[in-house]
């Protein structure tokens, strides 16, 4: 599967020819000054939670792409609100068929704001199941005990978590969710754009290696084979 990083929690996964763009947080990410949004591609834009540093690009790639927008009741609402109606609202638990496979929208612990203060609803993960291979985005979340559910469901070839601590998870818990999830290959996110949530990569990657697990750390506008 192919799958592009875009910095801090974005990145873009391309599935039967559909391209699908998560939390799209570029203009403002000073990390992530090599990439022009005017060139990025979707078919979707999912949306895991409200914050800014999910959202902030959302509208205007959702303008010049006619991007479907898919995430929470009140999130969805909100883009409505601004004149985005193409649109596909969620809840936990809960699944839809699209026209690349199947995604499932699930539990994440965190909070929830938009930008103008409005409630963004619960924040969650997406997994996503199709022909190319199934994968599980959980957004920006503490370690829980639902991700035991993901695999009674499903069998994932990797997983995309926050790494960076402080706000999420870190590198500790992210080892145990990837024991929780029955898999053996992560991508790591949500690290390295603010000081709260810095890294030591090279320690990170061996840490995951002690535990016989592959993280995998691309650079900001890399696109890679899963």
């Amino acid at each position: 599967m192919e799958v592009t990083f875009y910095g801090h929690a974005c990145f873009s996964v391309n599935i039967e020819g559909k391209k699908i763009l998560f939390d799209p947080f570029i203009t403002p990410n000073e990390l992530a000054n090599n990439i022009d949004i005017n060139t990025i591609e979707a078919d979707y834009i999912f949306i895991s939670h409200g914050h800014e540093d999910h959202v902030a690009d959302v509208e205007k790639i959702a303008k010049k792409t006619n991007a479907t927008i898919v995430s929470n009741f009140e999130i969805v609402s909100w883009f409505n609100s601004k004149g985005l109606s193409n649109s596909h609202p969620m809840n936990h638990g809960g699944s839809w068929n699209f026209d690349f496979g199947k995604v499932k929208y699930v539990n994440a612990v965190h909070s929830s704001t938009l930008p103008d203060g409005s409630i963004g609803g619960n924040p969650g993960g997406f997994v996503v199941e199709s022909n190319a291979g199934n994968f599980y985005f959980a957004g920006d979340t503490a370690l829980n005990m639902d991700m035991k559910l993901i695999p009674l469901f499903t069998n994932l070839d990797f997983a995309i978590f926050p790494i960076g601590d402080n706000f999420t998870m870190g590198i500790e818990e992210a080892i145990v969710a990837a024991d929780f999830v029955k898999v053996n290959k992560v991508m790591g996110v949500h690290y390295d754009t603010f000081g709260y949530i810095k890294i030591d990569k090279n320690q990170a990657i061996n840490s995951f290696e002690k535990n016989n697990l592959t993280l995998i750390l691309p650079e900001i506008g890399e696109t890679i084979e899963i």
